[in-house]
C-alpha cells in the first residue's frame, strides 16, 4: 500500500486503493495501539451490505504506526472489489480530533463512525444511511459481546441506558449516543465537527449530541443498526474509564450554561437495569458510579 500526500490534511498524509464508483458510505474508524482489535473491526466492515463503502481509517498516533499500515493492508486486499480504502496518520490528539480528520477526507455523502474494538453487523451501514433521510443524523444499538466479560457487559449497561433515557419515543429521536454507531452526512459535519478541546474519550459524544440538536438536526434512532462493542477491560480498566468519564461530564456541562447532567429519572433505571442483569453486574455498576464521581469532582477541582 503506497502512501500519497493529501493536499487537503496539511502534513498529513493518505494511502488509498482504486475504487470503480463513487463511495455512497465513509465509514470513518478512529485507532490507537490496537492493531488485533483493528483487524477485527475491518473484516466486520468488509462484509457489509451497503456498496460501494468507503472505509476511512485514522490512526491517531499509534507507537506501531507499521503494524496498523499491514492491518488496514491486509483488509484491503482481502476485502470486496470496489470499496475504497485511506489511512490517514493523526497527530494522537485525541478521539475527537481524529474523527474530524477522518470526515474531511471521506468522499461519501453519508459519513458513519464506529471504533476500533467494534464488530457492526452486515447491514449496520445501510440501516444508518436510512435513517438520515431527511436531513436527520442516526445512531443504532450497540450490545456488549458476551466473551468480553461482565466489566465490558456493566460498562456497556451504563451507556446504553444513558441513551436510551435520552430517547423521545414519540419522535423516535435521541438526545444522545455514542459515537461507535453514529451516522450524518458530510455537510452536517462541516456545520457541527466534534469538539477537539475534549481531549480523551470522554464528554466529546455527549457534547457533540447537544450541539446537533441546538442547530436544530433531529437525531433519529434506528435500533436495528446493530455494533458489538468487544473493549478489552477488567474492573480496574471499568473504573478508569467511568473516572474520565466523569471527568468529561463535567467538561460537557461547563461547555454549556445550558446543559444539564442525568438526574434521578436515569440513575433510577440504571439501577434497575444493573439489578436485572445479576449480583455481579450490579455491584460493577455500582463501583462504576462511585468511580464517576470521583472523576468529576477531581475536574471540578481542576477548573
Amino acid at each position: 500500500m503506497s502512501d500519497t500526500p493529501n493536499p487537503d490534511l496539511g502534513t498529513t498524509r493518505c494511502s488509498q486503493g482504486s475504487v470503480a464508483s463513487a463511495p455512497t458510505i465513509s465509514v470513518v474508524v478512529a485507532t490507537r495501539d490496537r492493531p488485533e482489535v483493528l483487524a477485527r473491526c475491518l473484516a466486520s466492515l468488509a462484509r457489509q451490505t451497503a456498496a460501494p463503502l468507503e472505509i476511512v481509517v485514522v490512526d491517531d498516533g499509534s507507537a506501531d504506526a507499521q503494524a496498523v499500515r499491514a492491518v488496514v493492508a491486509r483488509a484491503r486486499a482481502e476485502g470486496p472489489d470496489g470499496a475504497r480504502w485511506v489511512l490517514i496518520e493523526g497527530g494522537g490528539h485525541g478521539p475527537a480530533a481524529a474523527r474530524n480528520l477522518g470526515a474531511r477526507c471521506a468522499c461519501a455523502a453519508i459519513v458513519c463512525f464506529t471504533d476500533d474494538d467494534c464488530r457492526p453487523e452486515p447491514d449496520w451501514a445501510q440501516r444508518l444511511r436510512a435513517g438520515c433521510a431527511g436531513g436527520a443524523a442516526a445512531a443504532g444499538t450497540t450490545t456488549a459481546d458476551p466473551e468480553a466479560g461482565p466489566a465490558a457487559a456493566a460498562s456497556q449497561l451504563i451507556t446504553h441506558t444513558l441513551q436510551l433515557a435520552s430517547l423521545d419515543a414519540a419522535a423516535g429521536t435521541l438526545g444522545f449516543a455514542p459515537t461507535c454507531n453514529l451516522a450524518c452526512s458530510a455537510s452536517i459535519l462541516r456545520e457541527v465537527p466534534f469538539d477537539e478541546t475534549f481531549p480523551l474519550a470522554a464528554g466529546e459524544d455527549r457534547d457533540w449530541c447537544s450541539r446537533l440538536a441546538s442547530a436544530g438536526v433531529a437525531l433519529r434512532f434506528v435500533p436495528d443498526a446493530v455494533v458489538e462493542h468487544r473493549p478489552r477491560m477488567g474492573v480496574g480498566g471499568l473504573l478508569r474509564q467511568q473516572a474520565r468519564y466523569g471527568r468529561g461530564a463535567v467538561r460537557f456541562r461547563g461547555a454549556g450554561a445550558q446543559r444539564r447532567l442525568s438526574g434521578r429519572a436515569f440513575y433510577g433505571r440504571l439501577a434497575r437495569a444493573a439489578v436485572r442483569g445479576g449480583p455481579r453486574i450490579a455491584a460493577l455498576v455500582g463501583l462504576a458510579q462511585v468511580a464517576g464521581a470521583a472523576g468529576a469532582v477531581r475536574e471540578a477541582a481542576a477548573r
